[in-house]
């Protein structure tokens, strides 16, 4: 089954209206001007990381793929496009029958990526590709910000797996989204079940405080647990008294418990003192979950903690102090006209304050050093030297308006989980550093 095929509410009629009024506009001038079908090339990138990031993840590729597939102007769209005058009959008419026919190539979705990296190349006319900016950006950057906080934690968590569970803190769509971004960063089930029935994602359960507090004692709270999800469940223990609960939990449940979660209070010694209590009562094997709060910092100060699995919500689906990536969408070559066979024209946007950038159609390569390890980004124009040949990082994503390239979350994750471990070790440092490669540029010409 296609969890997909079922029309979920996590999906939406169309994308097309998620996108800024001026493409639109834009499309209205470059159809009156002759040169909305001028052959274009528009690239996605990164000036910067985050402040203090060593690295970036692309996630959200399987997501733009959907999008650009359900990216249709349907007459409800059509006749409220109408209504409010945004454009005229005969920029109408155009979208009425859009469909994009480009082709598209990226970063495989949970590769790591750097400043300039080209993370996503869309190709065709100026009108099909302009219309996907929003869109393409909207998804790139909140899903690649929640993977690369997924993805130091889940470097900090070394072998211990841990939960996403940030459905109730950040919007109920992007909760869905945000569970597949930190399963791509190394996260291993989530809360949210939207996200397991859309995407496969396995997800985890079992109450909170108020199944406790509904109870007459806690006791009476373990037992109807136990009763109802047998003793392998995990039983919070810190509604009241923490050491008093975890004796009660395993009178309840016995030796068989599954787990306890704590989810207040010093945790590093609150762990320390409920193993040894565990262990003294013969519950040897029941593991110990802590949440509450966490983040990269906190979980690496856990790495010494008799802890075996860490749920994080609110520092995760906010990126972790960064909840975009500032990815930008360029234009970086078009046609001289609209003739199909017209050569492309680097193009670049000249400015100050830093936000300047390189004309031309991108390729993109990881220069490895003798020992296999990463050493520089290599990103240029017109032809690959022979030594990088083997190393090209972009693969075609759609070709001719089809998508080729769709594959199963769990072959994103043990990708992304590869491209780390061949960093520099520095990579999975916390400590604030630059990018842990360079970007290089090696510029020759555009191609046509």
């Amino acid at each position: 089954m296609n969890p997909a095929d079922l029309g979920l509410p996590v999906d939406v009629p169309s994308t097309a209206l998620f996108t800024d009024q001026y493409e639109l506009t834009m499309l209205r001038a470059a159809l009156r001007a002759g040169t909305a079908e001028r052959r274009s090339v528009f690239e996605v990138f990164t000036r910067r990381l985050p402040e203090g990031r060593r690295y970036g993840v692309v996630a959200g590729t399987g997501r733009v793929l959907d999008a650009v597939e359900n990216f249709r102007f349907d007459s409800g769209v059509i006749g409220f496009l109408r209504e409010r005058g945004i454009v005229d009959d005969e920029t109408l008419d155009w979208l009425a029958a859009y469909r994009f026919s480009g082709d598209i190539w990226g970063y495989p979705e949970g590769q790591v990526y750097f400043p300039g990296s080209p993370v996503l190349r869309v190709e065709g006319s100026f009108a099909e590709c302009v219309l996907l900016e929003t869109v393409i950006l909207s998804i790139l950057n909140h899903d690649s910000a929640i993977a690369a906080a997924a993805s130091r934690m889940s470097s900090a968590a070394g072998d211990r797996p841990l939960i996403e569970m940030g459905a109730r803190r950040t919007h109920e769509l992007a909760a869905v989204a945000a569970a597949r971004a930190a399963y791509v960063g190394g996260f291993t089930t989530t809360s949210d079940l939207a996200a397991g029935f859309r995407y496969g994602i396995p997800t985890v359960g079992t109450s909170a405080h108020a199944f406790t507090l509904l109870h007459d004692t806690e006791r009476d709270a373990f037992r109807a647990q136990v009763d109802s999800l047998g003793r392998g469940t995990t039983l919070l223990v810190d509604t009241y008294d923490v050491a008093e609960a975890v004796r009660t939990a395993v009178e309840v449940a016995g030796a068989e418990l599954g787990a306890v979660r704590i989810d207040s209070g010093d945790l590093l010694l609150v762990a320390h003192r409920v193993r040894q209590q565990l262990d003294a009562l013969g519950a040897k094997d029941t593991r110990i979950i802590v949440t509450s709060d966490l983040d990269e910092y906190a979980i690496a100060s856990l790495a010494a903690a008799p802890v075996d699995a860490y749920g994080v919500g609110t520092q995760l689906v906010t990126g972790s102090g960064h909840p975009t990536c500032s990815m930008v969408y360029k234009l970086v070559a078009r046609a001289e006209s609209a003739d199909p066979k017209a050569p492309l024209v680097p193009v670049a946007k000249k400015s100050s304050g830093g936000k300047t950038s390189l004309g031309g159609r991108k390729w993109a390569a990881r220069r490895p050093d003798p020992y296999g390890v990463a050493e520089a980004e290599v990103v240029g124009t017109g032809p690959v030297p022979a030594e990088l040949a083997d190393h090209q990082l972009l693969v075609q994503l759609v070709k001719g308006g089809e998508v080729v390239a769709r594959e199963p979350l769990d072959v994103v994750r043990d990708r992304h989980i590869a491209a780390r471990a061949g960093l520099p070790l520095s990579a999975t440092q916390l400590s604030r550093g630059e990018p842990v490669l360079p970007t290089e540029y090696l510029v020759g010409r555009s191609g046509s």
